[in-house]
């Protein structure tokens, strides 16, 4: 049987040092980089998966969280599949500016449609004990979308990196209507 060949593209959105780069980084070469240089722009990194039935190429857009690099988002924001809206549990402040960058988003996006795939991402889990971030907290600042997916992970230990990369693949091919063969 053919394999089916695809390819999505993810934007990955957030202020400057929560977190962004590394959980990217942690998820394409199982590692943790401590000391990432800050992204200028935007990056685009690649990741190739293999499944039973499919190819999936993974383009994932890493952007910049200086507010200096803003008004380029919307035009990189067009084509994709899926976006990652990220904070920093231990820095309440960095809640404060997804709804911004959900609009940015939807600008260059052009789709209101309530289940595309996209996905809040409380990063640096295992400062845990230093927590400012509730979920609760989340939902509070969300205001330009009422239904989102939200979880947590820990680029340093690796902790649910994997797992909401995949769950945000399910998702992708979820409302594409794709339903992969699996044994």
């Amino acid at each position: 049987m053919e394999k089916l060949n695809l390819a999505f593209k993810m934007c990955v959105f957030g202020d400057s040092g929560v977190g962004k780069s590394t959980m990217i980084k942690r998820f394409i070469t199982q590692k943790f980089e401590h000391d990432l240089k800050s992204t200028i722009g935007a990056d685009i990194l690649m990741k190739f998966i293999e499944t039973e039935s499919a190819r999936i190429t993974l383009q994932i857009w890493d952007f910049a969280g200086e507010s200096r690099f803003s008004s380029l988002l919307p035009s990189y924001a067009q084509g994709s599949s899926a976006a990652i809206f990220m904070c920093d549990i231990t820095n309440g402040d960095s809640i404060k500016n997804i709804d911004n960058w959900l609009l940015t988003f939807n600008e260059g996006l052009n789709n209101q449609d309530p289940n595309f795939p996209l996905l809040v991402v409380g990063g640096k889990l295992d400062l845990n004990d230093q927590r400012s971030i509730t979920s609760q907290d989340i939902g509070a600042y969300l205001t330009v979308r009422k239904t989102f997916d939200y979880l947590e992970c820990s680029s340093k230990t690796g902790e649910n990196v994997d797992d909401l990369f995949q769950f945000l693949i399910n998702r992708m091919l979820e409302y594409a209507n794709i339903q992969l063969i699996t044994r």
